[in-house]
């Protein structure tokens, strides 16, 4: 309405100008209150076509859910609180719609651009239990099938129809890509589990979970609003497929997932994380035959370990069809052997496997590769291919080709070819190709003939296989016979990301096929990727690959302690591990004592197991290898206990400062904070020490990381004492009242009756003897 500048006034035009700028002035006050006026009016009007749309209430116990007869949502109020869970600034979008990658109507397609469309409902009626969607723009009818209990209510697309139009030149039912069964804008609480895909606070929880694993849960997070979507892809399935909301409070949340689980006859997720079991820690056993069998137990049990898990690598040489190595001569009576001898210790068996992916060496590769493995790329050749050919002509360009070692395989028909290098200019080559690899026949093809890219493991000692084909439910029956007829009772899912696109689809599709034929059911499965659906199945997360003793606290705090703040907002657990066992060397400095105080405790403070892996070799070699044992297991009693307070948890979860398990001559267990004394002696560099301060006086816990040595202290005798770590007093070495000497080898303690700056002071004066 105004200029913003006096450019269009010269110096002569000074009073037209301010006749001008009075009667704008005059006019915006003129026209402020009719725009107001009119908002208003409009704001009215907007108000009653709203309160003149019909409602659809749905409800349960738990919740009352309201829709308009548009499909946009009104309200989600938990009934016992009385609070509303949607966010009500965000309701201007149906919860129902379909979505086109493109147009395909022809009116659609001359209208608008040839990309993905997402159709909203614009009626809903219910008759019954079931809800009459119609969409916008597009001649679609969908069935939804409600399914309301106490606990949850689901939703279900019974059926999706077409009605070709009266008016145009369609005469077919065009395609659906994606059909979105839910999209409900809540409120963000506190709290967010994306596996879950649960926003929760103390006091109410609200999830939109999928009831079969062929329904597409995610969720959009922005600021306060969280937006949960429950769809489905029309290359997995449509119709049949479901999903439900739970508005609950939080204290019964599990409660109504499980009465989910057993009335969609679902893995039983929350039975296993409320077991017992699911607290233990494992200890995985490197090697394991059924002649050393007896000592793995031994070290176990000395680690508190009250599970093991057996890496089939152990046991078979090859993935796939799973053939026997040659420690296993007597095949499943000596495997049956081992399982049977670790559960007569009071330790639990389970599996570790491999199980979406043969290895090269398996039958599946070689000498004939099965047809059922996975092509990441197709292509077709453009010259015939004579046997001794190093030069591969195709008629696309392979430029998104892998040039990892191991992994640049193509395959032929029955034959497997390597390859160094490729063009990505016409002529489109692969060059340096090494014919009949892995063990299979070269052979002629002719031009024209299809062939594609192995899918070969980022760890290339696998191929993958397509999850589209019977393979997958093959080698999971033979996984599972191994399983059932071994008596293991609980399995890790390795390499659960070697599979295909889609992976929310692939990951738990590729699990399922494996857990449905186990028996017994697993007390738990950890696995190393998991979808939302596998929630149910993945009950315990995933374990890292080990890390070495010098940066092993460190990435403690970067990955596992992420994990598990993770994986608690889904209501889970992970391991803290794996932990490698490693003695001492000239390149390292081994696995000590303070390195798995601070695993344990970390994993403590989340209800987090850890894993072990068990080394009989490293075991022997490394002098601390009693106290290393013995600091696992007792935070292994403390934890599965839970002798810990909510405020000691929080304490753990929340600091980088280090803690130490103190247990005191009444056998009772105290967490003491703790810090390392960075200079001891200034001949050696072989003791480690830890300082804190207890009952009034400073202790320090010591020991020796390679061996035994003797310490001089320049202290008197009557101002220290010595105790084992059982608290029982020790006699000191040799000493004045200008000195003490102590033998520092496994762990101990010194008293002293000084503050801690002095002390720290003595111990970096102090003399290797």
């Amino acid at each position: 309405m105004f200029l913003t500048t006096d450019s269009r006034f010269s110096k002569t035009d000074h009073v037209s100008k301010e006749i001008w700028v009075t009667r704008g002035v005059n006019r915006y006050k003129i026209i402020i209150p009719l725009l107001i006026g009119f908002y208003i009016l409009c704001s009215i009007r907007l108000f009653a076509l709203e309160s003149e749309q019909s409602e659809i209430v749905i409800e349960n116990k738990e919740m009352r859910f309201v829709l308009y007869d548009n499909g946009k949502p009104k309200s989600l109020v938990h009934k016992e609180t009385g609070q509303e869970c949607l966010d009500l600034g965000n309701r201007e979008k149906s919860i129902f719609a379909l979505i086109e990658y493109r147009p395909y109507a022809t009116e659609l397609m001359l209208t608008y651009s040839a990309k993905p469309r997402k159709y909203y409902a614009d009626k809903v009626k219910r008759e019954g239990n079931k809800l009459i969607v119609q969409f916008e723009e597009i001649w679609y009818t969908a069935i939804i099938d409600l399914n309301i209990t106490d606990h949850y209510i689901g939703f279900s697309l019974e059926k999706l129809a077409y009605t070709i139009g009266k008016i145009g030149v369609e005469k077919r039912k065009t395609e659906v890509d994606e059909f979105t069964l839910l999209e409900l804008p809540v409120k963000k609480r506190t709290h967010f589990g994306e596996w879950l895909n649960v926003t929760w606070d103390d006091e109410v929880s609200v999830n939109v979970l999928a009831t079969d694993r062929y329904a597409k849960i995610d969720a959009d997070i922005r600021g306060s609003s969280c937006l949960m979507v429950a769809g489905m892809e029309n290359n997995i399935r449509l119709e049949g497929v479901g999903a439900a909301l739970i508005t609950t409070s939080t204290s019964k949340l599990l409660s109504c997932i499980s009465h989910l689980e057993e009335d969609y006859n679902l893995p039983l997720g929350v039975k296993s994380r409320l077991s017992n079991e699911y607290k233990y820690s494992y200890y995985e056993p490197k090697g394991i035959t059924p002649k050393n069998v007896d000592e793995h137990i031994s070290y176990a049990k000395k680690g508190g370990f009250r599970q093991m898990l057996l890496y089939y690598e152990d046991i078979f040489v090859s993935m796939g069809h799973f053939t026997w190595g040659d420690h296993y001569s007597n095949k499943m009576d000596d495997l049956k052997q081992v399982v049977r001898k670790i559960e007569e210790a009071g330790i639990i068996p389970g599996f570790h496997i491999h199980y979406n992916k043969a290895s090269k060496n398996d039958p599946y590769v070689t000498p004939i590769p099965d047809p059922r493995f996975n092509l990441t790329k197709i292509f077709t050749l453009a010259a015939p291919l004579n046997k001794d050919a190093a030069i591969i002509t195709v008629e696309e360009s392979p430029y998104e080709c892998t040039l990892e070692a191991g992994r640049r395989l193509l395959k032929i028909g029955n034959e497997i070819i390597s390859y160094e290098n490729y063009t990505t200019s016409y002529p489109y080559q692969f060059t340096g190709c090494k014919r009949g690899e892995l063990g299979t026949e070269t052979a002629t093809a002719a031009a024209g003939l299809k062939f594609g890219l192995l899918d070969v493991d980022t760890w290339p000692k696998f191929i993958r296989f397509d999850q589209r084909t019977s393979i997958q439910q093959e080698v999971a029956k033979r996984v599972s016979e191994i399983y059932n007829e071994a008596g293991f009772k609980f399995v890790y899912f390795d390499g659960a990301e070697d599979v295909h696109y889609p992976y929310w689809y692939n990951v738990p599709k590729a699990q399922w096929e494996v857990y449905q034929h186990l028996n017994p059911i697993p007390l738990f499965s950890e696995a190393a990727t998991k979808s939302h659906f596998s929630w149910h199945i993945i009950t315990r997360g995933n374990a890292f690959d080990t890390f070495p003793p010098e940066e092993v606290k460190e990435a403690t705090d970067i990955y596992q302690v992420q994990a598990a703040r993770y994986m608690n907002e889904s209501f889970s657990s992970m391991n803290f591990g794996w932990n490698d066992y490693v003695a001492s060397s000239d390149k390292t400095i081994g696995m000590q004592p303070d390195m798995y105080e601070y695993i344990c405790s970390r994993a403590a403070a989340w209800d987090c197991p850890i894993g072990l892996f068990g080394r009989p070799d490293q075991f022997k070699s490394h002098p601390r290898t009693e106290d290393n044992l013995r600091v696992i297991r007792m935070w292994e009693e403390v934890r599965i206990a839970g002798l810990m307070t909510d405020v000691q948890k929080q304490e753990l979860r929340n600091s980088h400062q280090e803690h130490f398990l103190f247990k005191n001559v009444d056998g009772k267990y105290e967490i003491i904070p703790y810090k390392k004394v960075e200079s001891v002696t200034k001949t050696s560099d072989s003791i480690r020490a830890f300082i804190f301060s207890r009952a009034g006086k400073t202790w320090v816990v010591l020991w020796h990381i390679q061996g035994e040595e003797l310490l001089r202290i320049p202290v008197s005798k009557k101002s220290i004492a010595l105790y084992d770590m059982n608290v029982r007093r020790n006699k000191l070495g040799e000493g004045s009242n200008d000195y003490s000497t102590i033998s520092v080898g496994d762990c101990r303690y010194i008293v002293f009756d000084l503050p801690e700056d002095e002390v720290i002071e003595l111990l970096a004066n102090s003399k290797v003897l």
